[in-house]
Formats: structure tokens, sequence, C-alpha cells
């Protein structure tokens, strides 16, 4: 399977957030002016060496964007088609790719669809929209009828995508999403409840339209292979990876972060390791990574030292450039989708860490210039070398380069020796510093660092 996409870097906005706009729709006030806003923060995204723009979702919606009521039209309290057909315009003239959080397993109760079915009951010409749509009880809203909602949420009302009226709706929209806004590719939302044969569906009928349109899906749990495999998916999020990264970290246990590695991604027997899979060390639905990790000021440049340097397709949440925190709460998400500069005119201080957090931006544009420029970093084959619980070894290599990377996750200096390396000279990627193996590698590291070896 080619893994498509593997130069890339992500930049992932949650648009509703970010952009601080008000928490419901009135469906009257004016467009909003967040896509010419965001457009003059993209200089500053693209010099952390992001080539890809993840945001969304961005479609009509009551509240948070995953209620939508409109596949066709751009909230109103983000701005309209023609504001964000230029920001997609300004994306593709600085180097962006363009991915659009796509909702297609759910709409909103203000959907066009399910306010016919609420006026007009089985006589409804919509009645076959919605999954299980039972008439005879009523629903928890006081509906005269029952239906399912994504995960039990019934404001999240499932489709039923088997309905070929369903599926033409659904893919005209994205049709006009390809043609009208020039979007690369598509993060399906709840992708894991959605039909493989609707995921085939729309495969095919992307790539019939853009060959190289990029599918990748919200997968929690299960074998990726049923979702990223020829003729569906190109890739899925990566929970398995996200929380062997910061958990090993704060265990001092890398045995989980190389088990996880070598289970995905090794060279002879990792499940998936001919698929670039969605990496992430945070996101709109789990606590900040400045929030998980219990010594975020030492360990927050391991963890991006190894998202660069894993195999897998990078990414970085918006605002944690600035190591903020952020964590679930009964009250909701509120605290990980916060309004941040340029869209407030500071980062609230309940957010800020107790340090300086200036170090990550330059940390993370250099990680990402390192990758750019290491084709191994990015599709190359996948082993480990050596696993201690403090300290670890991996090969990262390809037919024109072989790269090690060892790590040293204790809060003390560590002696690492490694005796089952190629003979010969060894330059550190990071400083030009020189080292030789013979009988063995022998090498000291700092606490908490990452060194990037290649191979002469």
């Amino acid at each position: 399977m080619a893994a498509l996409f593997s130069d890339k870097f992500f930049y992932h906005i949650y648009a509703m957030g970010l952009s601080g706009v008000a928490k419901r729709n009135d469906f009257a006030c004016p467009a909003g002016d967040f896509f010419a806003r965001l457009s003059g923060d993209l200089d500053r995204i693209r010099a952390l060496g992001c080539n890809a723009i993840l945001i969304g979702p961005v479609f009509e919606s009551t509240s948070h964007g995953y209620d939508t009521v409109d596949y066709f039209h751009i909230d109103r309290r983000l701005g309209n088609n023609e504001s964000f057909s230029a920001f997609c315009r300004c994306c593709h003239e600085k180097g962006f790719s363009v991915v659009l959080d796509a909702v297609l397993n759910h709409t909103g109760r203000d959907f066009f669809a399910f306010k016919d079915i609420q006026q007009h009951g089985r006589e409804s010409q919509f009645a076959g929209w919605y999954a299980n749509l039972t008439f005879g009880r009523k629903s928890e809203w006081g509906d005269p009828f029952d239906y399912e909602g994504w995960a039990g949420h019934k404001n999240l009302v499932k489709l039923n995508s088997a309905n070929p009226d369903v599926r033409n709706h659904l893919f005209a929209a994205v049709r006009m999403w390809i043609e009208e806004f020039g979007i690369d590719g598509l993060r399906l939302d709840a992708a894991d409840v959605l039909s493989k044969d609707f995921l085939d569906a729309l495969s095919s009928f992307c790539r019939g339209i853009k060959r190289d349109f990029w599918l990748m899906g919200e997968v929690v749990h299960g074998d990726y292979r049923d979702w990223a495999r020829e003729g569906r998916l190109d890739s899925v999020t990566n929970y398995q990876l996200y929380k062997a990264l910061w958990s090993s970290l704060n265990d001092q246990n890398l045995f989980e972060l190389s088990y996880n590695l070598e289970r995905e991604s090794d060279a002879e027997k990792g499940m998936y390791k001919d698929i670039a899979l969605y990496n992430f060390v945070d996101n709109h639905d789990v606590n900040r990574a400045g929030s998980v990790l219990s010594s975020p000021e030492r360990h927050l440049p391991l963890l991006y030292a190894l998202l660069f340097t894993v195999p897998g397709i990078p990414s970085i949440y918006y605002g944690s450039e600035f190591g903020i925190k952020g964590e679930r709460s009964d009250c909701g998400d509120r605290e990980l989708r916060p309004a941040l500069p340029p869209f407030a005119p500071a980062v609230p201080e309940r957010l800020r860490q107790g340090f300086d957090t200036g170090f990550l931006p330059p940390l993370i544009a250099r990680w990402a210039r390192i990758r750019r420029e290491h084709s191994a970093l990015q599709s190359g084959d996948f082993s480990v070398a050596f696993t201690r619980n403090r300290q670890c070894a991996f090969w990262r290599t390809n037919a024109e380069e072989k790269l090690l990377v060892v790590v040293n996750a204790d809060f003390a200096a560590a002696r690492v020796e490694l005796d089952a390396v190629p003979s010969g000279d060894y330059t550190d990627v990071q400083t030009g510093a020189r080292f030789h193996a013979d009988s063995a590698l022998r090498l000291e590291l700092a606490p908490c660092t990452a060194l990037l070896l290649r191979k002469a």
C-alpha cells in the first residue's frame, strides 16, 4: 500500500474552539472573519515546519461542529464559502495541503431531513435517512419516534449510510468540497462506526475526482488494517501509539513504547508496516500533552523528538506548540479547545505551564526540518535495536541511509553501549559530532534526550 502523505507534518485546528465564536449558532449572525485572520497566521505555522492543515469541522452546525446542519455551507460563525475558498487558496500558495474534518456518520437535530421527520412523521420522504428510526416510542428529547445516536448521544443522529439518497447527498457535498475548495483529503470522523461498504464507495468516488486524494479515519480501537487498506482508507488515527508515547515517559518504561512500535511497524513482522499511520500526542478529544506528562518541562522535548522519528505521519494540535495545559472535565471539552492568539489577546493563564515554554517552537521546527531532510524518517523501515526501562534505540533505514535513534528518558545522564550495530562511523545529525563503532557503539546521553545518528 503506497504511503501517501508520508512526507506531511500536520497542524490540527479545531476551528470552533480556536476562533472563540459563540457556542451556539443563532443562524442569523453575519459571516465571521475567522479564515481571513487564520490566513495571517499561516506563516507562523509554516515556520514550525508544517506542510499540511487539518481543520474542522467547518460546516454549518448547531453548536460544536459535529452536529451538522448543512454540508454545503460554511458555518456562518466562522465565515462563508467564499472566505473558506480564499483560505484554501492561500494554504496552497504557501505549500500546505488542506484536509477537512468530515462528519458523515451523523447529523445534528437541526438538519433538514430530521426536521422534516419531526414534522411529517412516517410520511416524511426522509424517514429512511436515519439508522434504527422507530415510530411508536418517544426519544429522550420528546420526539414521537426514537433513533440511534452516535455513542448514545441523541443530539448526533446516526445516518443510514446504506440509503442511496443519503449517499448521493453526502457524495455531492464531498464533490463540492473538492471542486470548489480544492481540498486534498478528509479526516473521517467516527470512521470506526461507518460501514466498510460506505468507506469503499467513498474512496472510489473521491479518487475518481482526484486521484491522489487522501482519506484518514478516526479509529480508536480495533485492527487498523480493517480500515487502512487498498481501496478504502490511506491512514487512521494511531491511538495505540498515542498512549505509549507519553505513558512510557511517565512510567520510565520504554518497553511499552518499543513493544508498540515493534508490533505496529517492525520491517519483518509489524502489523501496519506498510501503512503511514496518523500520529499525535494530543488532539481535541484527549488531554493535552502538557497535562498528561508528569514532568512536562523535562519530557516535552523528548516527546516531540519521538513524534518526528517514529514511523508514521506526525501532527501537532493547535496551541500545543506553546506547551499549554488542558484536561477534559465533567463539564466537557472546553479546556481542550480554547480560543488562543491571534483570536484571543493571550494564552489564558489557567492554560499556562509553570515554566517558560518558548523553547518548544524552535525545537519542533528543528525536528520537522530533520524529518524533511531524511527520507528514512518519512517512510523508512523500522526495527528495535535496544531497550531498557529508561533507554532505547531503534533503526530507521531505506536504500539511501541508515539512521539510529537513541533515547534516554531518565532524569540523569546515561551510558548506553550498543553491541549489535554495524561497525563504522556514525554522525550526530543535530550536532555533527562523530562516533565510531568497532565491537560496540558507546554513547553518553544527557538527561531526557534523543540522539539521531547517521551511519556513514
